[in-house]
């Protein structure tokens, strides 16, 4: 099996700043206003939709099948994250990741300096972002703070969460209404591996 040498970023995902209740995703977040016009929780599943899609967080955060057009997101695991059954192989010569990150063949895990980073599970499952509250949620996408919590690491490479931290707070909760629309999926993304270890 061969390793590509690419660099696609993460996207981990956007957070909901309005009063939605992460517990409750059947709770309907308040609907936001764009130029004095109310948009409905459809319309900004929609936006968070396209927004999810000219990111490209499905570049690394959903597995991929073969297509006639080339590898495609497996839509029965959409923004499911680096499958858990999916085991890597072992990269030979470690001089190259001084250089290089190294990709798998779905994009969904990294090896690089760092070590070995996993696409996180942004469905709303309990192995993904389902028991995150939007603090959490902001937290990880705002301060790069793994699952959104103070005392915890700094997110890996190479998701970029630097680059999304600037989007508007409109922007970010139609991007948290989409994730939170997904059907869930269990899949429990393997801890990162350290560099001295891969």
């Amino acid at each position: 099996m061969k390793t590509i040498l690419v660099l696609i970023p993460f996207l981990s995902v956007g957070i909901m700043l309005t009063n939605c209740s992460q517990n409750n995703p059947a709770e309907t977040p308040p609907t936001l206003e764009s130029n004095n016009q109310k948009i409905s929780h459809e319309e900004h599943i929609k936006r968070g939709e396209y927004l999810v899609g000219i990111m490209g967080c499905n570049d690394c955060h959903s597995p991929k099948i073969m297509t006639d057009a080339g590898p495609a997101p497996d839509i029965q695991r959409l923004l499911s994250g680096h499958p858990s059954d999916e085991k890597l192989v072992p990269v030979t010569d470690k001089n190259v990741l001084n250089n290089y990150a190294l990709f798998n063949m779905s994009l969904t895990a990294a090896i690089g300096p760092w070590g070995t980073s996993f696409a996180a599970n942004l469905t709303p499952d309990e192995a993904g972002l389902g028991n995150w509250n939007i603090e959490q949620f902001e937290k990880a996408l705002k301060h790069g703070k793994f699952k959104g919590m103070d005392d915890s690491r700094m997110l890996l490479p190479p998701m970029p969460w630097q680059n999304y931290s600037s989007l508007s707070n409109n922007d970010l909760a139609a991007i948290w209404a989409y994730l939170q629309s997904l059907p869930p999926v269990n899949n429990v993304v393997p801890a990162p591996i350290p560099p001295t270890i891969q």
